[in-house]
């Protein structure tokens, strides 16, 4: 690894050399149900990581006291220790208080790389984070390597309308800071054998600049798209937000949700939160129907995880025929009618009648597969 030549950074950052930063750390989010999911899929990349560079996983836990009992949950999918901070004033999330505590850590411990899963908070945290150490950081990755040569990580994003790839580096400064979107990456698979070190750390917890002044739980009337085993997708080729009427027929039957593509979304024809692509969400659903959706790039890079993808497109041209496993061409007003009339009509054989057509899916299917 060559080293850096301080007099041609910033002066106003520390001169440090890359050699002297070992370890790849995940930043571990958790609620009231623990760890969220999220946090653990970065472990995927972390270990891949952690491989080539020949340096632990380690994930780092932050809250209230009684935190520490939640290690063992990111030990058992792969972390080989937890570093854990527990402190009352980490009841509550504050980015700028978690950054601060994650930053002291790193100063500490200086590890060459550091993970954090793009949910909410860690889309404001994680920048915070870079900057505090003056670091580079690269936001939404699809995909992490290593050059072995350098021993630079190579943070990998699509730009430029996803048209391409771009593989980024920071040679001059660790720690190296990415982040990736939940359902990017699988849960590594949990192994009850493992064993791992919880390390308790005590770090001086500064104020946070604002005031929590009320928390108040939403409740979801449906299960959040990145967790459905089956989405119907509408685009621009609805026409308009009454063919999203259909549609939510078509996931009724299903046992699905609606979601839609950014054309969708920025016309208001359904939610931000039900967008499905590199602006919105990924998401791995078993069958993925996407109705009047042209197929960019940017919005497959969502679905890339989907077992299934039907496509129905009346443009036989339309990108999104090359990757889904069956498409059909027409007018989605004549397709989509007709095919809720045969669901309903073989839900009449029983009750659970489609749920066992779609178990045959979850059996025989692949991401990615023919």
């Amino acid at each position: 690894m060559a080293r850096v030549d301080c007099s041609k950074i910033c002066p106003e950052w520390p001169c440090e050399q890359p050699e002297e930063f070992k370890g790849v750390w995940v930043v571990a989010e958790t609620d009231d149900d623990g760890v969220v999911e999220a946090s653990l899929q970065m472990l995927t990349p972390a270990l891949r990581i952690a491989e080539k560079l020949g340096e632990p996983v380690t994930g780092i836990l932050l809250g209230p006291p009684g935190v520490s009992k939640l290690a063992d949950e990111l030990i058992k999918h792969g972390a080989d220790e937890v570093i854990v901070v527990e402190d009352e004033a980490l009841k509550d999330y504050y980015p700028d208080v978690h950054g601060a505590v994650v930053a002291e850590l790193a100063r500490r411990y200086k590890p060459s790389t550091i993970l954090i899963a793009a949910t909410s908070r860690g889309r404001e945290m994680a920048p915070y984070i870079a900057n505090t150490l003056r670091s580079g950081i690269t936001a939404d990755c699809t995909d992490f390597d290593v050059d072995e040569k350098t021993r630079d990580v190579l943070l990998i994003r699509p730009p430029f309308a996803a048209i391409m790839l771009a593989y980024i580096r920071t040679p001059t400064r660790r720690p190296q800071i990415g982040t990736a979107r939940p359902n990017v990456f699988p849960v590594p698979p949990r192994d009850e054998t493992r064993q791992g070190r919880v390390r308790l750390e005590k770090v001086d917890v500064p104020k946070p600049r604002a005031r929590l002044v009320s928390r108040r739980k939403l409740e979801r009337r449906e299960v959040p798209i990145e967790k459905a085993e089956v989405v119907v997708a509408g685009g621009r080729g609805l026409g308009g937000p009454e063919g999203f009427k259909l549609l939510e027929r078509l996931a009724a039957l299903l046992g699905g949700v609606v979601a839609g593509s950014r054309k969708a979304v920025d016309a208001g024809w359904i939610p931000p939160e039900r967008q499905v692509g590199q602006t919105g969400r990924s998401v791995k659903p078993i069958l993925y129907i996407a109705v009047g959706i042209s197929g960019a790039a940017q919005h497959m890079i969502g679905v890339r995880e989907a077992r299934r993808i039907v496509a129905v497109n009346i443009d036989p041209d339309a990108p999104i025929f090359n990757q889904a496993d069956y498409g059909v061409v027409g007018d989605y007003r004549e397709i989509i009618p007709a095919l809720i009339e045969e669901l309903e009509e073989l839900k009449k054989r029983g009750p659970r009648a489609i749920e066992e057509i779609l178990a045959e899916q979850i059996e025989t299917a692949e991401p990615g597969s023919p």
